[in-house]
């Protein structure tokens, strides 16, 4: 099965001049869904130690908790500010024209532990980097960085100090 297959290009989207590459066709397909949380965790080796995964919101959530439950991993939900009902800690980040934070509750890695990073895109690598931020001020170590799609022209695996992949490359 082609994952690629699965990838609906729109046109002019969020703005003239962008082809923006919706995954939403194969989160909808039960098949490819499966293939591609299956082709992620196959990118941990045998021996990689992880103990949690954490999901970036909020299609990272989705195949976040598909990988950590086959990797017999526990899962930890990273929201944007405001999102989570207990004590957080906060990680800033530059966006384009501004700057979002996100969150991540104060209990949820153990210092020490062994983290998968999951999310949908890795673009210019901005919210990966945050979220890699978050972890090792927790104590806990990113033992890999995976995404559905990278957008290799961006360069976003240049800001992340661990091992990145990826199910599809454009």
């Amino acid at each position: 099965m082609n994952l690629q297959d699965f990838v609906r290009d729109i046109p002019d989207f969020p703005k003239e001049g962008i082809l923006f590459k919706d995954i939403t066709p194969l989160l909808s397909n039960p098949k490819a869904l499966i293939r591609c949380a299956d082709v992620l965790a196959g990118y941990c080796p045998a021996d990689m130690q992880v103990d949690k995964v954490i999901g970036i919101e909020a299609r990272g959530f989705i195949i976040g908790g598909m990988i950590a439950e086959r990797l017999g991993a526990g899962f930890i939900p990273v929201r944007k500010k405001g999102k989570l009902p207990y004590a957080v800690n906060a990680q800033s980040y530059g966006l384009e024209y501004g700057e979002d934070t996100l969150e991540m509750h104060v209990d949820a890695i153990i210092p020490g532990e062994h983290i998968l990073i999951h999310d949908d895109v890795l673009a210019t690598g901005g919210t990966a980097q945050a979220v890699c931020k978050l972890v090792e001020a927790a104590g806990a170590v990113v033992v890999q960085c995976n995404f559905i799609m990278e957008l290799d022209f961006l360069n976003g695996r240049d800001k992340l100090n661990a091992p990145v992949v990826s199910a599809l490359k454009y």
